[in-house]
């Protein structure tokens, strides 16, 4: 498969390879409403998947064929538990930091968007089982590789992070560093490309997908250190059957490694033209 060379975040954008949360043109809004009883007998057919599209491999924009279209190992996991329901999937694309609150509403069924486990978000919605685990990663300007090889050095730094995420926690537990949190991953990468911030956190794929794409970021040396059990699917709190279903569903992705070549083919289809 031909590869990109490195590109500007504006020729990106411009071919529709990362698009911002929210102005998903895929987004079937008029299938998106959902009953919130989705895996019961009664439920229609359809499940409605809540995803923040913008975390390649994990789900991002693609033009295939023509179309601008949501793809990502996550939305393959989606694709396979909505089949065993004989359900028909329907992508819901929005913010990140609004994904639970659409899920305990009802107007989303599941969502699938690189969640990590935590107690807080236990408490407040159903999670399945862990389905994949990646590091965290530390993504900074090429000329700033060395400057910032450790997290020590990110002690009184600006750092771009993203609302709501894990690595806006981790972040905050950095000494004396300025944090700017924002919505869109596209928009932390323009700051980190504009001077406006010097480093920025996200997980390990995220961060790798980028810097392929994206003309003069690296990714440092830093470790940065969470307790992170993995990635969950969200469901309805109280949804057991659903829950159950995403369950046996991931058990039989993991055991015929369905997800590695999930999380392979992903990552190859976000660096090729």
């Amino acid at each position: 498969m031909k590869k990109w060379g490195k590109l500007s975040l504006g020729m990106l954008i411009a071919v529709g390879l990362m698009t911002g949360c929210g102005t998903n043109n895929n987004d079937d809004n008029k299938n998106a409403a959902s009953n919130g009883n989705a895996g019961s007998e009664t439920a229609a057919k359809t499940l409605t998947l809540g995803t923040s599209a913008e975390f390649p491999p994990y789900e991002f924009h693609k033009m295939i064929d023509g179309k601008d279209t949501i793809v990502g190992f996550d939305i393959e996991i989606a694709k396979d538990i909505a089949a065993d329901m004989g359900a028909e999937l329907v992508i819901r694309d929005l913010p990140f930091d609004s994904l639970l609150n659409e899920l305990s509403s009802g107007r989303v069924d599941i969502v699938i968007s690189g969640l990590s486990y935590t107690p807080k978000r236990a408490e407040a919605v159903g999670l399945s089982d862990v389905y994949f685990k990646a590091e965290q990663a530390v993504v900074v300007r090429e000329a700033d590789k060395d400057k910032f090889a450790t997290m020590d050095a990110l002690k009184n730094t600006k750092i771009g992070i993203q609302t709501g995420s894990i690595q806006e926690e981790i972040a905050k537990e950095i000494e004396g560093a300025k944090l700017t949190s924002l919505t869109k991953m596209t928009e932390i990468v323009m700051q980190l490309q504009s001077n406006r911030v010097d480093a920025s956190i996200m997980e390990g794929p995220v961060a790798e997908s980028f810097v392929k794409n994206v003309k003069g970021l690296v990714i440092t040396d830093a470790k940065p250190v969470v307790e992170d059990d993995g990635y969950v699917i969200g469901v309805k709190k109280g949804n057991k059957e659903l829950l159950d279903q995403v369950n046996t569903t991931l058990k039989r992705l993991t055991a015929d490694g369905k997800i590695e070549e999930y999380v392979s083919a992903a990552s190859d289809l976000s660096i090729s033209k």
